[in-house]
């Protein structure tokens, strides 16, 4: 009894067969599945017939899921991608640059030989002009004579008001030593001859007696002079010629005024 109750049953002895080719058949579609949906498809794998077609329909839900999300995003890159090739088509009928490579077409008529203008005839009144003209430069000349005189009367003028300036003169400041022969010499009367000396350019300043030693004084005077007029050499030339009262004469300072 019991081994025709097998006979009559069936048994699915050879599911693992089954399960190996479905996997196959959604890894070349899906590529490989999780590690484990491998492991619950193995030959020694528990489970009814229920709980293989509940896990395909996950499966088969999610990449619905999945699909029906790719499809949306494809959508919004094709919106994307219209919006932006409407923008630059107008920015491009927009730019000047495609205004100036697509120049619209304009007829040309055909070109038209131009006859040159008649030459009007001359009028009496432009004969009379032409005849006021000068061909050889009068008024030129006129011009001319007129700027010479001008510049000569300039230069007049500059040349008086230069006149009229004040020249500056060269004059220096000397500092004289004038010694006497002893202590008997009367210094009061040696400076008087000195102050005697009276040129053009000279002019005596201040003076003192300057002890030398054993009892000697000399005298020590300052004068003013024009360096073109008078000069040191000069200068102690006229002093020497009193001789019974100066014995020498030194220059003690010399500055340029």
């Amino acid at each position: 009894m019991a081994t025709n109750f097998l006979v009559h049953e069936k048994i699915w002895f050879d599911k693992f067969k089954y399960d190996d080719a479905e996997r196959k058949f959604y890894e070349q579609m899906n590529g490989p599945v999780a590690g484990a949906s491998r492991q619950s498809s193995g030959p020694g794998a528990s489970g009814g017939p229920g709980g293989d077609h509940s896990e395909l329909a996950v499966r088969i839900a999610s990449l619905e899921v999945e699909n029906q999300n790719l499809r949306s995003v494809v959508q919004d890159l094709q919106q994307a991608i219209a919006r932006l090739e409407a923008r630059l088509s107008m920015l491009e009928k927009s730019s000047p640059a495609h205004r100036a490579t697509a120049p619209q077409t304009q007829h040309v008529s055909p070109m038209r030989q131009v006859e040159p203008p008649a030459k009007k005839a001359a009028t009496p009144a432009e004969d009379d002009e032409d005849n006021d003209i000068d061909l050889f430069g009068s008024g030129d000349e006129e011009e001319d004579k007129e700027a010479a005189r001008l510049r000569e009367e300039r230069l007049r003028q500059y040349a008086e008001k230069k006149a009229k300036k004040p020249l500056l003169v060269a004059k220096s400041s000397i500092l004289l030593d004038v010694k006497p022969w002893d202590d008997e010499t009367d210094m009061a009367q040696l400076e008087a001859c000195v102050r005697s000396i009276q040129l053009d350019g000279l002019v005596w300043g201040g003076s003192q007696l300057v002890p030398v030693g054993y009892g000697i004084r000399k005298l020590r005077i300052q004068c003013v002079v024009e360096d073109d007029k008078v000069g040191t050499d000069l200068l102690e030339e006229q002093i020497t010629k009193f001789e019974e009262h100066v014995q020498s004469v030194d220059i003690a300072a010399f500055n340029k005024i």
